[in-house]
């Protein structure tokens, strides 16, 4: 696209409509999209363009399917009735607000995708009008996307605490994803985080009824005839609650309803918040528990193997993978060449991608060299504590630390 028309696009779109875009954007830390590179980076565009970056938070996406497209990551409304004790657009605090009709919306949409801007669209929003009234306003966006301008992109909705089942039935038609946060990891945490909100009612028994429409209706009604991924997000750190009690729910919604993801997002304080005086939690902590997550999602782990401490927390200087196979891999070690593909993601430094190649190079032969396993792209020094090759011990130099 040359030059005038993307002015003519940027332009096109009302000025108020991208400052309302800007207002619904910013401050959204604890709204996770897809398996997140956070960025507020742009693609290239023209110089003169450049000015315009900062009125568009684009999100780096990695989706379900392994692209990666910049995602236009934004709310219906900054509005919200609720007083989450955490959160920026609570009720009562005093912060800019805007609200974007799904005529405004849309027709953004479209004209930052045809820019180049953005390539998909995740869609939350605050609580305006009650869940029902605020639900209506997210599909109507949607729907004008999908029935008006053909848009074939990735579109994430957000189900609001309330909204009923025909509405989740309809933004489940339109999607690629849908969510419901839990933010708390049950009824007690959320209390605390957000002392309106029903844990059970209004945002445990949503994803119940997607993974009922999942089970019961047929895909053919679905947008690309594919019903879409479920997933749910927690705040991390700021009531008390245990990466045992975090990951123990996690592993229930992932066991009964399901949900493909869990996001964790590290609390950090927020300034005329009940919660501002609070300290952030530790960068660390959500890290691990990402890495806990995969280990029962991709890794063939089960919950009562993950290594927690005596009070429910995982340790902050060891990923749990490690730590698990210094517990049952250091003194009985694997045999590469004879390892189901099960025994192989326990190999710290070995993931689903090198497991599969060493089963297929193994149709060629032993594998005897430490040297052989790092040409598959494996962290030789993270798996030679815990394998053999072909009976025997590599040799490998131990970590300092």
């Amino acid at each position: 696209m040359d030059l005038a028309k993307i002015k003519h696009l940027f332009y096109n779109i009302r000025m108020d409509v991208l400052d309302k875009i800007k207002l619904t954007s910013l401050n959204m830390p604890f709204e996770a999209a897809e398996d997140i590179q956070r960025s507020q980076s742009l693609p290239p565009c023209p110089d003169d363009l450049s000015s315009l970056k900062d009125r568009f938070p684009i999100t780096q996406a990695h989706l379900p399917n392994g692209r990666s497209i910049p995602l236009l990551k934004t709310m219906q409304t900054s509005v919200c009735e609720n007083d989450c004790n955490y959160c920026c657009f609570r009720s009562g605090r005093d912060t800019p607000r805007a609200s974007l009709t799904p005529d405004e919306l849309a027709s953004a949409v479209v004209k930052l995708t045809r820019a180049g801007i953005a390539k998909g669209l995740f869609l939350s929003s605050g609580l305006a009008g009650g869940g029902v009234g605020t639900q209506d306003k997210l599909i109507a966006t949607a729907e004008i996307l999908r029935r008006k301008y053909q848009y074939q992109e990735y579109i994430h909705l957000k189900i609001m605490p309330g909204a009923e089942k025909d509405q989740i039935f309809r933004a489940m038609q339109l999607a690629d994803r849908v969510s419901i946060n839990l933010e708390g990891a049950n009824e007690r945490s959320l209390s605390k985080l957000a002392p309106h909100k029903t844990f059970f009612e209004e945002l445990l028994k949503p994803l119940q009824i997607i993974e009922d429409i999942r089970k019961s209706v047929s895909p053919h009604l679905a947008w690309k005839r594919t019903w879409p991924s479920s997933c749910t997000q927690f705040v991390v750190g700021a009531v008390g609650e245990s990466d045992l009690d975090l990951l123990q729910t996690t592993h229930q919604l992932q066991t009964h309803f399901k949900i493909t993801r869990a996001y964790y997002s590290n609390f950090s304080p927020v300034t005329e918040t009940p919660f501002e005086h609070l300290p952030p939690s530790n960068p660390w902590r959500q890290h691990r528990l990402y890495q806990a997550f995969f280990l029962l999602r991709d890794y063939q782990f089960d919950f009562e193997e993950l290594p927690f401490s005596t009070s429910g927390y995982l340790n902050l200087e060891k990923d749990p993978k490690l730590l698990w196979a210094e517990t049952y891999l250091r003194h009985t070690p694997i045999e590469i060449n004879t390892a189901d593909y099960a025994q192989l993601l326990r190999i710290p430094g070995i993931g689903a991608i090198s497991a599969k190649k060493i089963i297929q190079i193994r149709d060629y032969g032993k594998i005897r060299d430490i040297h052989t396993l790092s040409k598959l792209g494996i962290s030789t020094s993270r798996a030679a504590p815990f394998i053999l090759l072909d009976g025997w011990r590599p040799a490998y130099q131990p970590g300092l630390f």
